[in-house]
């Protein structure tokens, strides 16, 4: 569903009800027999309790099931919304909730091994499918377990709503067992959260949270559920998800503005689009594509935004940033026009802002006001929805820009920077290779996720992206582990013949390898490349840079062999030395219908360049250590 048909849905009201227990992380009882795998993981249609969205009719259906419980109304309300797939881990005052999902027949619940999995599974299912994905927690430590993904979700602008189990009303403020001022501490990092007061109003609320979570700029929202609103007895149904009255979101551009926008780009001489992940959550790629390619305008993209543009058109600069291309930090410094769409000008893009697109006026494109000049002026701001937004600026520009020296410039650009690394045989395997391996031996439409550290910045720059949402990645919050439960979030929301591979490193993997067990239990076909260098890599990398190599608490000498702990898994493992062993190692792994892990032993000394300070100045990008 697209932002512009998502904000003319509207949303109820409504909370959620739990109480104090001890978290019991079994198997959830609301599945459907079989594997998810075997459900039909990802296919279209394969939601068997609902076959259309919610309609008027769909209403009228449900009503004609009594409710019984406030827990009763939370499953109803996410049915009604079309949910398929919930992550989560059972507990005490989250446990009413479990107890309906139950019966229901069209949901299927995934049980996590650690709360925090199931929110990053949950977000990386809302990057993948563009509906927010729902995740489940128990009471105190299962709801600050989902803290990281939760505000992880937040800082990426990903759909995402948490039921959180709460202690009874008459308990809250005693701190009773495994009570947790649970909005109080996740205001911060929701879009919008509620306390659930009242067995009536509970499936309406948790529609709101559902409809409040994509809608304009996307993000996570909670609902906590107290345990006796959950138990409490209600005969009211609740309706599809519906936004509150006050709720509003400017899908269009001021008129005038963009006639001004129009005139700059048209008489622009450098002028260069910054894609941000704006476009993809706004479901906005082909709009991009069709107006950089009408007037042949050089695409840049931000980290988020990867596969916004495809990388292997002609006017694709790729990455900007601190890791970013050399090509694409030089097409940053160098504009004179910039216009930048669904981009939150981050540090780790801009670097210095005084040094940052110097000579260039900016168009700024956002649905969000509060982005616009919050860290780079906008000259042109341009308020609305990506995909509406372009769409105004198509129609008002009369011609393209008079830049065939640009391009020209931006092509010799590619030629002087480009993306090649060294193979010396005197030193071990190099991480590129086995990116470049992979992206070769998946199709184009492969989903990628990743933790967080150096093989992520591999992955970014050595993966060739060629369409939206096939990149899954922590990027704001910069949290390592996410790579592996974000795998079966994505695995679940992908369809059927979409290869699906994890990369992470040793460091990262360590963090949430537990999750591998949901992969195995769950039958989930995923391929996870583990860069192992025996260091927190970017660390190292820092510390060899900036402290004088002096290496504090980043190395990992002591790492399992993960090929063997795969195998105690229950997937299938490898272990990769040298160049070559990779061709057949990727090859079986791929192909093995189920989790497989491939612990590729690379160089410890390898580093992620180009590298920009932070900082610093993009258009004096490093290329080795010596030019830092």
């Amino acid at each position: 569903m697209s932002d512009h048909e998502r904000d003319e849905a509207d949303a109820t009201n409504g909370e959620p009800v739990p109480d104090g227990g001890e978290t019991a992380a079994g198997q959830a009882g609301a599945t459907a027999p079989g594997s998810a795998a075997e459900r039909g993981a990802g296919d279209e249609g394969s939601d068997p309790g609902v076959d259309e969205p919610p309609t008027d009719e769909s209403d009228q259906r449900a009503a004609e099931r009594p409710v019984g419980t406030g827990a009763q109304s939370v499953v109803r309300a996410l049915e009604n919304a079309d949910i398929e797939y919930l992550f989560g881990v059972q507990g005490g005052a989250i446990m009413p909730v479990y107890d309906a999902l139950y019966d229901s027949e069209q949901l299927t619940h995934v049980t996590m091994a650690h709360e925090q999995g199931a929110s990053h599974a949950a977000d990386a299912f809302g990057i993948v499918s563009g509906d927010p994905g729902v995740c489940l927690a128990t009471s105190g430590p299962g709801a600050t377990n989902l803290v990281t993904g939760i505000a992880d979700a937040d800082m990426d602008s990903d759909p995402m709503i948490a039921l959180t189990g709460q202690v009874s009303t008459e308990m809250v403020g005693n701190d009773a067992f495994q009570e947790t001022d649970t909005t109080g501490v996740t205001d911060p990092i929701t879009k919008h959260n509620s306390f659930a007061t009242d067995p009536d109003t509970v499936g309406d609320d948790v529609g709101e949270a559902l409809a409040l979570a994509d809608s304009g700029r996307p993000g996570p929202t909670l609902v906590d559920l107290p345990k006796d609103v959950t138990n409490g007895e209600t005969d009211r149904e609740p309706g599809a998800p519906q936004m509150p009255e006050t709720y509003t979101v400017q899908k269009s551009a001021d008129r005038t503005n963009v006639v001004s926008a129009a005139r700059a780009i048209e008489e622009a001489d450098q002028p260069a689009i910054l894609a941000g992940g704006g476009i993809i959550k706004g479901d906005a790629s082909q709009e991009l594509y069709e107006f950089a390619t009408e007037y042949e305008l050089p695409v840049v993209t931000t980290m988020p935004a990867l596969g916004a543009f495809p990388e292997d058109h002609e006017l694709s600069m790729s990455m900007a940033g601190m890791h970013g291309t050399g090509f694409a930090n030089m097409a940053i410094t160098h504009t004179d026009l910039l216009i930048g769409i669904g981009t939150r000008f981050d540090d780790r893009l801009t670097g210095g802002i005084e040094t940052f697109a110097p000579d260039a006026e900016v168009v700024h494109v956002d649905i969000d006001p509060a982005e616009i000049s919050k860290n780079i002026h906008a000259d042109y701001p341009l308020i609305g929805d990506a995909g509406t937004v372009i769409e105004q600026l198509h129609d008002q520009i009369d011609r393209a820009p008079d830049a065939d020296e640009w391009r020209d410039q931006c092509v010799e650009w590619k030629e002087e920077y480009p993306m090649d690394y060294p193979v010396p045989e005197d030193r071990p395997l190099q991480p590129e290779f086995v990116v470049e391996a992979l992206d070769e031996a998946t199709g184009d439409d492969a989903i990628v996720t990743t933790g967080v550290g150096q093989h992520q910045m591999w992955a970014c720059q050595y993966w060739e992206f060629t369409e939206p949402r096939t990149w899954v990645s922590s990027h704001g919050l910069g949290t390592m582990g996410y790579g592996m439960p974000a795998a079966v979030g994505a695995r679940l929301a992908a369809d059927d013949d979409q290869d699906v591979v994890c990369f992470e490193g040793d460091g990262s993997f360590l963090m949430t390898l537990q999750e591998l067990s949901v992969a195995v239990r769950e039958e989930l076909d995923v391929t996870v490349a583990v860069l192992n260098n025996e260091y927190v890599g970017m660390v190292r990398q820092w510390q060899d840079a900036f402290f004088e190599g002096r290496h504090a608490a980043s190395e990992y000498g002591w790492c399992p062999e993960f090929d063997k702990l795969a195998e105690a898994f229950g997937a299938r493992g490898w272990a990769v030395d040298d160049y070559d062993e990779v061709a057949d190692a990727v090859e079986e792994a791929v192909d093995y219908d189920g989790p497989s892990v491939i612990d590729f032993r690379i160089d410890p000394q390898a580093n992620v360049y180009p590298m920009v300070p932070s900082g610093g100045d993009n258009g004096k990008f490093a290329l080795s250590e010596g030019q830092l």
